[in-house]
């Protein structure tokens, strides 16, 4: 069903919901909600109530379990599914980007969209100005799912996508969590803008953005439990919401709590670090020339002898599927040459001998058979037993390998997790395929052709001679053809992981995929991307055409010839007919034999660039090495100094980050980074943790430059809790241990508490064995962050890093954590990145950022006395 014209009213009408994966814990339960058209309405509450699942219901992502979800009156199971998306628009807390340019991510709400519509949609989201002052503009590439980018800087590309979709329904679910100060108000004043004359869903923590809003719910346990204007729920005596903003008062407050010890953060510049890549900052300066050599590794070719090493602990099967594959090249030169026999028995002068050699030959055709299948048995099973565990051995070293480098080269396009993925499971898959299909037919065709031209020589030389000397030119013909598949091959296997990593990519953000009805983009996207492939199938294919053809036609006419100068030399009697027939099959088999092996050509080809690319990453030393020898030090305090420091990140080079910062945080004391978004904050957390090093200067711990410490080490003692918590799919149990791997339950349990996740985890059914879903989604955003503080927690680490800890929390947890987040803090070292300064007042000292140096520094109210930078941001916030 299309509606005629659809004006946004919105209604929950006595919903109740569980998902699919839990059926026996109810998110909503008689959920009663009712949004008039052009109205704001707005959802308060503890996470993990239920908000965002309203969302997702009205998006239709899942279907109500009871109830119903009606626009304009109309339930939207009705409606025609692709047109009720089409008139919402999405902004999430996770703000998915694909890793195409800026431009063609905001064109993903709008198609058809002109330069100016995108333009204007990025001013209105305070995005234009950042994104112009990038060497490529708005075609500038973000990156795998905008790594390239700084949290706040994806935020308002999300927010320009909607914008310009010029939705009649907007869902905001924490759309300006990622900002500054200076950012977020600009950007809410363009969303207040943008909610005109729309009707808007809006989810949020922080009260004070959804202050002006027409209706407040306050949603509990599944439940709407109170709704109003922020003005009747604040007089409301022993009202939910009036409790809520009291708490988000007393915790926000300068003046209220100056005791509280506050050492949380919000939305920073990089939200990817915990994943091994660090968010490069755009308000930098131009970077001078620095001539920084940088090691070129050099790989050898493929070698098959390096390859079949990687299988000596398999030793006795290779050795005895090589000895069955010889024993089963010999079958098929015996088998043509009890072929030729029978053929000339029927030449014998008597019936009786006749009878005699048919009954002699059919025995030896039944033993050849009951041979073959014992070898053919022993020849693949032993093989198949080598590639498995070769696969096996291949896929973990690589991940090993790969798991050691340094971040600057996963940003890179071609190490996309997608096309590693990719190369994981299809390299090892095709190495498996040459080793246990491939070596074993090489074996048996080597022995085949050895035995077949030896026999053939044993029965009539002269023709044998004729006949081996044709061989070499069918030969020739399949390595031509193998020579040239090899070269299209490696372009291909190049193209193919441009088109995987944008399905993990469509995959990975499916919900924007849907809710934006980008499915015809994304499949523009693949088709293209799959386009060079096809082109490569089809020259692939004229020159295996090609290849084949000119093999077959030599074939047949070394036949005619064989047959001609075996005639010759019958009437001449230097040899019987039954001496043709034997040796023509003899030496025919052979060429049957090098057919089949030729066949195997195109995988030859496959295989040889698998080699190469498995042997590529192995080989590849981390330009971030790991040395055995490097230093460890007796006691690490936790002393972190950065002395002029210069940093551009390897895949901007040209785009200074840090320039001449300087640092120093003394052992067992806090520090706080502000400054505005993409200034280069989360970059120093990056090169502290060594996820790159520096250009020029020094990041040294205790003294010591951090590139002469034992890496693995060095990071034992320092712990991060980013700003997009990394939840893998696993139990909960899993991901806290993460961060100790040898922790006991007690730990577990304990670290648990302390990051206020005990009791939502014991409510669980499964408790600490409930399983999170690939990235944590099983769980709300709040209580992925509380495991991802428990994990830090458990570590018991001597630096603390701390990149927006609690933004995701409600009002209740943040208080609480905060709290567990000061106990932990107290005798380590901490550096916090922050946006809201109201989370950082009780710090030690204060570091403002700008243009990658730091401007000031001091306490809190020396900053605010100062009257400088940092007192226009904090009169900006206030």
């Amino acid at each position: 069903l299309v509606l005629d014209k659809i004006r946004g009213e919105i209604q929950f009408d006595r919903v109740s919901f569980t998902y699919p994966s839990r059926p026996d814990a109810a998110v909503l339960t008689d959920f009663n909600l009712r949004v008039d058209a052009g109205r704001t309405v707005a959802l308060v509450g503890a996470s993990g109530s239920g908000k965002s699942t309203a969302i997702a219901l009205l998006q239709r992502f899942y279907d109500v379990t009871g109830g119903a979800v009606k626009v304009d009156g109309v339930d939207i199971r009705t409606q025609n599914l692709k047109w009720m998306r089409g008139q919402m628009g999405l902004v999430s807390q996770e703000h998915a980007l694909f890793g195409t340019s800026i431009k063609e991510n905001i064109m993903f709400g709008k198609l058809d969209a002109s330069m100016n519509e995108v333009v204007a949609a990025a001013t209105a989201a305070n995005a234009h100005g950042f994104i112009r002052q990038l060497p490529e503009g708005y075609e500038t590439k973000v990156g795998e799912r905008g790594a390239l980018l700084s949290g706040g800087q994806k935020q308002r590309i999300a927010i320009a996508r909607a914008i310009i979709k010029n939705p009649v329904i907007l869902l905001l679910d924490e759309a300006t969590s990622a900002l500054d100060s200076e950012s977020e108000k600009v950007v809410q004043d363009a969303l207040d803008q943008a909610c005109m004359g729309r009707t808007t869903l809006v989810v949020a923590h922080k009260l004070s953005t959804i202050r002006n809003a027409d209706l407040i719910a306050v949603v509990s346990n599944g439940s709407v439990i109170e709704t109003g204007s922020h003005n009747d729920l604040i007089n409301t005596t022993n009202g939910h919401y009036a409790k809520l903003a009291k708490m988000q008062r007393q915790f926000s407050c300068d003046e209220q709590n100056p005791d509280t010890r506050v050492s949380s953060v919000t939305r920073s510049s990089a939200g990817r670090l915990s994943t091994g890549k660090s968010s490069p900052a755009f308000f930098a300066s131009p970077l001078p020339a620095i001539d920084s050599p940088k090691p070129v590794l050099s790989h050898p070719p493929p070698s098959f002898s390096r390859l079949l090493c990687l299988n000596l602990p398999e030793w006795k099967q290779a050795l005895m599927g090589s000895l069955s594959a010889v024993a089963f090249g010999g079958v098929q030169p015996f088998y043509a040459l009890t072929v030729g026999g029978m053929i000339s028995a029927f030449f014998a002068p008597s019936h009786e001998e006749v009878n005699a050699r048919i009954r002699t030959y059919s025995l030896i055709f039944c033993s050849l058979s009951l041979v073959s299948i014992i070898l053919n048995l022993v020849q693949h099973y032993n093989f198949a037993y080598m590639g498995e565990r070769l696969t096996k051995r291949i896929r973990l070293r690589m991940l090993e390998k790969i798991l050691t480098f340094e971040a600057a080269w996963f940003d890179e396009e071609q190490n996309s997790s997608g096309a590693l993925c990719s190369r994981l499971s299809n390299e090892a898959s095709i190495v498996k395929s040459l080793v246990a299909d491939r070596v074993s037919l090489l074996v048996q065709t080597t022995s085949a052709v050895t035995i077949a031209m030896i026999m053939g020589l044993v029965v009539a030389w002269k023709l044998a001679l004729v006949m081996i000397a044709v061989q070499p030119l069918t030969i020739l013909c399949f390595y031509t053809r193998k020579v040239l598949l090899s070269t299209i091959s490696t372009k291909f296997v190049k193209a193919q992981n441009q088109s995987t990593q944008i399905a993990v990519e469509a995959v990975y953000n499916h919900r924007i995929v849907t809710s934006f009805g980008s499915v015809g983009k994304v499949l523009e996207l693949f088709d293209q991307a799959q386009e060079e492939p096809r082109r490569e199938a089809r020259k692939k294919s004229w020159m295996a055409g090609f290849g084949m053809g000119s093999a077959q036609c030599l074939t047949f006419m070394s036949w005619a010839l064989d047959f001609w100068y075996g005639g010759t030399l019958v009437e001449k009697g230097e040899i019987s007919a039954g001496a043709v027939f034997k040796t023509f099959f003899i030496l025919v088999s052979t060429g049957k034999v090098i057919a089949e092996a030729g066949s195997m050509t195109s995988d030859l080809a496959k295989g040889s660039a698998a080699v190469a690319s498995v042997f590529k990453i192995l080989d590849r030393q981390s330009l971030i090495r790991n040395e055995s020898d490097g230093t460890k030090l007796e006691k690490i305090t936790g002393k972190i100094e950065m002395k002029r420091v210069d940093f551009a990140y390897p895949g901007r080079p040209e785009i200074l980050v840090l320039n001449q910062f300087s640092l120093e945080v003394k052992p067992s004391t806090s520090i706080g980074l502000v400054g505005k978004s993409g200034c280069g904050k989360s970059t120093v957390i990056g090169l502290i943790q060594r996820f790159y090093d520096v250009e020029k200067g020094s990041v040294k711990v205790d003294g010591v430059d951090i590139r002469v410490l034992d890496i693995q080490w060095y990071r034992r003692h320092t712990a991060l809790v980013s700003q997009e918590p990394v939840i893998y799919s696993g139990s909960i149990r899993d991901n806290i241990v993460f961060g100790k791997p040898d922790a006991s339950e007690n730990e577990v349990v304990e670290a648990a508490r302390a990051a206020n996740a005990h009791e939502f985890i014991s409510s669980l059914k499964e408790g600490y064995e409930t399983e999170c879903g690939e990235r944590g989604v099983q769980l709300s955003g709040g209580q992925k962050q509380r495991i991802a503080i428990a994990r830090a927690i458990i570590r018991n680490p001597t630096i603390l890093l701390l990149d927006e800890a609690t933004s995701a929390l409600d009002v209740q947890s943040e208080q609480v954590v905060q709290e567990a987040l000061d106990r932990i803090m107290v005798g380590r070292t901490t550096i916090v990145v922050a946006h809201r300064l109201n989370t950082i007042k009780n710090l030690d000292s204060i570091a403002f950022v700008a243009d990658g140096k730091v401007v000031e520094r001091g306490t809190y109210a020396q900053l605010k006395n100062k009257k400088g930078a940092f007192f226009n941001l904090a009169s900006l916030q206030n």
